[in-house]
């Protein structure tokens, strides 16, 4: 499967996972997500995919300065509704990545490695768009997003439009394609525009 070769070249996230160790997942419960497998996830690559995974990782390092992150013991708390824009997007990589879930998420074994009700969603009075909690110490960080500090080229809009009405040539097409991708490329891999990227409020 072929794909823009920077997904290989974006940051990976590294967790403990202590589900994916006690049934054997993982050697020593340690999982390494990376941007591909949120586009995986999410079905497509774009700026609120590459925030979202740039807010989770800034997030992460804040709370486990000096160890890895576990999975299952974050919870995430979002300042939209779900139905919101793009919120349900950036939850449902935020929520992978930590492996947190709402209600429908899963409910453990024996009381232990449960992922339900870890993702909170309208919380109106959040200080920024997300904020992450360790459920062992209870600090938190709340993070937001600005993707306009990388805007994208003047042509892809134009380029949108045009092979959104089906009007666009071959040449245009990739040409839109490849921009879009650019955009997400700058976001992901120049690490010193992350601090305005990410927000930590």
């Amino acid at each position: 499967m072929n794909y823009p070769a920077f997904f290989d070249d974006a940051p990976s996230i590294k967790l403990y996972d202590p589900l994916g160790d006690f049934l054997g997942a993982f050697d020593n419960g340690e999982v390494k997500i990376c941007y591909y497998d949120c586009v995986k996830l999410s079905g497509h690559s774009c700026p609120t995919v590459a925030s979202a995974f740039l807010m989770t990782l800034v997030g992460l390092k804040e709370l486990y300065p000096d160890t890895l992150p576990q999975r299952s013991q974050v919870k995430v708390t979002i300042k939209e509704q779900k139905d919101n824009g793009v919120t349900g997007v950036i939850g449902n990589v935020i929520s992978y990545i930590v492996g947190a879930n709402d209600e429908s998420g899963f409910k453990g074994i024996g009381g232990k490695f449960g992922r339900n009700d870890l993702v909170r969603y309208g919380e109106s009075g959040l200080a920024g768009d997300i904020q992450l909690e360790r459920i062992d110490t209870g600090d938190t960080v709340t993070l937001s997003s600005d993707t306009s500090v990388v805007p994208g080229s003047a042509e892809m809009m134009p380029l949108m439009q045009k092979s959104m009405q089906g009007i666009a040539s071959t040449e245009e097409q990739e040409k839109f394609k490849f921009l879009w991708q650019e955009r997400v490329k700058t976001m992901l891999l120049n690490d010193s525009l992350w601090s305005k990227i990410i927000i930590i409020n």
